[in-house]
């Protein structure tokens, strides 16, 4: 796919997320020299069950020939991450779809890191993308997994101390205990009334 991209080319495929990491019958040489040639554009790590036909998870490689190509922003030495693998709705026990906003959320965070002025400002997400130099990309053992570079999303701290949490939660375990015994002894009850049980 490479070798057919023109000068100013690009190029979207999917692949098996050991793409990402696999080291591997040379993939990862192979992969190693994609980075360096500066070619990986941007990264989408997919949520599992999106195809009919597997139901393992799968990524999506772009890649660029140019990233100063002059239709963007300058990107050389940079790689867009995103990490997509919570999105999505189960259909069904075996099928996820991404919705329509998920769909535009990850094109706009695409198009706005490139640089297009109609998707607005791009900024790193904490869990969500990650615009990461080719530095860090090898510093990671050129593994391009996305959950590498984009962190764990930011929890909301509800100023509640450990101690006094702790309390309430234990508090709370209590009373569910109580109500479980309760429900055991009418259950047990019940049974005995229907002439089952001791």
């Amino acid at each position: 796919m490479i070798h057919h991209l023109s000068t100013q080319g690009v190029a979207g495929f999917v692949l098996a997320n050991g793409s990402m990491s696999s080291n591997q019958s040379g993939e990862g040489e192979i992969r190693k020299a994609i980075i360096e040639a500066d070619l990986v554009d941007c990264m989408v790590a997919l949520p599992g069950q999106l195809f009919y036909n597997t139901q393992i998870p799968a990524c999506l490689w772009f890649l660029a020939r140019n990233k100063k190509n002059g239709k963007f922003r300058n990107r050389t030495g940079e790689t867009l991450f995103i990490d997509a693998r919570k999105m999505g709705v189960l259909i069904d026990r075996v099928h996820r779809e991404l919705t329509d906003e998920e769909i535009a959320k990850i094109a706009q965070t695409y198009h706005a890191w490139r640089g297009e002025k109609e998707a607005g400002k791009y900024e790193d997400i904490a869990g969500f993308c990650k615009s990461a130099k080719l530095e860090e990309i090898a510093a990671h053992g050129y593994v391009l997994t996305p959950g590498r570079y984009v962190g764990a999303e930011e929890v909301e701290d509800d100023d509640e101390a450990f101690e006094e949490k702790m309390l309430h939660l234990t508090q709370k375990l209590e009373q569910q205990f109580e109500e479980s015994a309760r429900l055991e002894m009418a259950i047990r009850e019940n049974l005995r009334g229907l002439g089952y049980g001791n």
